[in-house]
């Protein structure tokens, strides 16, 4: 009952019915602040103040003594107490406007600060509105259409234009483009054809299309996402628990000096007004305005921040470490080269010998070199006879030829051996980190060529690891690759440092000695392995579209587009998101500090103390807002 009482107190309607109340004591206060008589309006058999005390003052009241009896500690002592104290104080001495004021700015406060939230959550709350509540099942040749909640792993559903898509999923019939900037943050729709994923709570522009359900229900990628939304609402970032601390110990130093005031000067106006500007209502309000506001302009880029720690955190961050798979690279291998060394077969005959000799391998290399073929639409012939040897190599009768594929190792076990002219040839593609599988002729024993296959660095790795240097912030690879696979990748984004052949735990030491050496340490990686140095550093990033789930549970933000390009973004929204912070701290003080000094020389009064104070913390709240919609280029 109580707690009805106050959500209607403390609403918009009845704040502003506090508020004409106090406008209509303000007049004749202000009269009598200027020396003339206070001039009471007859239409009122009370003073008009009174309403807004009552109004204003029980939700804050409520709120005080909750905190006394639940909170524990020094936090029972809290901001609202202090204003509660400020307001009774003024009710003693008869400057009900003062009272009335005090409490009523703060009630303005709360609803500006509650606006501002709002406002920083309606990227949030756009993802947890487009959940989809139906999706259409294929079962027995019919479409059904059925509650989402009944959708299982393995069903079939079709996805009309124009639908939202209910479950992430895999197509298997029909090609679209897929709006998925509720995701991603990318502008323009993506083409998807059979075989590529989509994802739940992205909308089907174009084509119908016939997708596979991969997962489901509090597994799909959107239900993810509001996790993510629900824990950053439900912490608090350290500089907010600072400024929760100041406020209690502000609360015995307040009275302290008010005290003070009231036994050097006589005057217990003085002591008042000092207890009235001590309010801490700028320093409690600038640390999550600001905290919200950044959260919500990165929600609007496809950074998802899972809570305020890590934002005050990136802000102070040196050193970035970056895992190369999946991070820097796109994690998948391509043809990067093809070489012939036989003058009868070209380069795209030996893709096409290669493919056919590899179309049942179920190798990773074997099937990056199919996919190739079949991308070029280069031939590829089905062998009638197909042989495997594990960690080494394939042997496929393909037509009149006898293929091997695979290593040297392989080559020489069947007889084949490898000149000078090919050695030079390896040698090179693996100082580019690259893999190469060796295409020979069994029946002539002879290397006929080479195929490389590479994993691609992401086009905007070496602008990225570029502007982090302008802003003196310090980039590490750290990964489990080879040492000169990682080197090549390294130099081509322009990275000095390079830890290559890590174990999982070698990369959460390599986190500890960076931090040992004084830096902060943000780590940004994809895979399941990267979870423990994710949790070890002092900010973690995961790429949230690609990644493992694992790895994006171990991290603080997500980047929904794994556009690695958004992390100087993330720097600066996060310095800037510091400072403002700190500024409008700072701005609170000093109000505060020098309107004590002139409560103790009684130049300001209650009422006016009131209004310096209060009107400094709606202030405050405003810059903090401008971080939403602030431009970082």
């Amino acid at each position: 009952m109580l707690k009805k009482v106050n959500d209607f107190l403390s609403g918009i309607p009845m704040t502003i019915v506090a508020g004409v109340f106090l406008l209509l004591d303000f007049v004749p206060h202000l009269i009598e602040e200027f020396g003339g008589a206070a001039v009471h309006f007859s239409l009122f058999p009370f003073d008009p103040a009174w309403v807004t005390i009552v109004i204003s003052g029980i939700p804050l009241l409520y709120l005080a003594v909750w905190r006394v009896i639940y909170n524990t500690g020094i936090s029972k002592i809290s901001s609202a107490l202090l204003i509660c104290i400020a307001m009774f104080a003024a009710i003693w001495i008869g400057d009900l406007f003062a009272a009335g004021e005090v409490v009523f700015i703060m009630a303005i406060g709360a609803i500006l600060e509650e606006a501002t939230t709002n406002r920083a959550k309606k990227g949030l709350k756009k993802l947890i509105s487009l959940a989809p509540t139906k999706g259409r099942r294929l079962k027995g040749g019919e479409e059904e259409m059925i509650p989402t909640e009944e959708i299982r792993q393995g069903d079939i559903l079709r996805i009309l234009p124009g639908e939202t898509i209910p479950v992430d999923g895999k197509i298997i019939s029909g090609e679209t483009s897929v709006d998925q900037s509720i995701m991603t943050g990318e502008s323009l729709p993506v083409d998807k054809g059979v075989g590529e994923e989509v994802f739940c709570g992205t909308i089907n522009r174009f084509g119908a299309i016939d997708i596979l359900a991969t997962k489901v229900g509090e597994n799909s990628s959107l239900q993810k996402l509001i996790r993510m939304v629900r824990d950053a609402e439900n912490k608090q970032a350290p500089m907010q628990r600072i400024a929760d601390k100041c406020a209690s110990w502000l609360v015995p130093v307040a009275l302290f000096i008010a005290i003070g005031a009231y036994i050097g000067t006589g005057n217990v106006v003085t002591a008042v007004t000092v207890l009235v500007v001590f309010c801490p209502c700028a320093l409690v309000l600038a640390t999550p305005t600001a905290i919200m506001a950044a959260i919500g302009q990165a929600t609007k880029h496809g950074v998802i921040i899972k809570f305020g720690e890590a934002l005050e955190k990136m802000g102070k961050v040196d050193t970035i470490a970056f895992d190369k798979t999946g991070t820097l690279t796109y994690g998948r291998l391509e043809v990067s080269d093809l070489l012939s060394f036989d003058k009868s077969v070209n380069e795209i005959q030996l893709l096409s010998l290669a493919a056919s000799a590899e179309a049942k391998s179920e190798h990773p290399l074997g099937k990056a070199i199919v996919a190739c073929a079949v991308s070029k639409e280069v031939p590829v012939i089905e062998s009638t006879v197909f042989r495997m040897t594990t960690g080494k190599g394939v042997y496929a009768e393909v037509e009149d030829r006898r293929l091997l594929c695979g290593s040297e190792k392989f080559l020489a076990e069947h007889g084949v051996s490898i000149d000078g002219m090919v050695e030079s040839a390896l040698e090179r593609l693996r100082t580019q980190g690259k893999a190469s599988i060796l295409v020979a002729d069994g029946k002539q024993c002879k290397c006929i060529g080479v195929i490389a296959l590479s994993d691609v660095l992401r086009p905007e790795a070496k602008a990225m690891v570029s502007r982090l240097a302008e802003m003196k912030t310090r980039t590490v690879l750290l990964t489990g690759d080879n040492q000169k696979t990682a080197d090549y990748f390294a130099d081509q984004a322009g990275i000095a440092d390079v830890r290559a052949e890590l174990l999982p735990e070698e990369k959460v030491q390599s986190i500890e000695k960076l931090q040992e050496a004084g830096g902060k340490v943000c780590m940004i990686g994809d895979g399941v392995n990267d979870a423990p140095a994710l949790k070890t550093a002092d900010v973690s990033v995961a790429m949230g579209s690609m990644g493992s789930d694992i790895a994006i549970d171990a991290s603080d933000v997500a980047l929904m587009s794994d556009d690695i390009s958004k992390i100087p973004y993330l720097k600066r929204l996060s310095n800037a998101t510091v400072k403002t912070i700190k500024a409008s701290i700072t701005l609170s003080m000093c109000i505060n500090f020098v309107a004590i000094i002139l409560s103790l020389a009684e130049v300001l009064t209650p009422t006016t103390g009131a209004l310096v104070h209060n009107a400094g913390s709606c202030f405050v709240v405003l810059i903090a807002a401008l971080l939403y919609d602030r431009k970082f280029e």
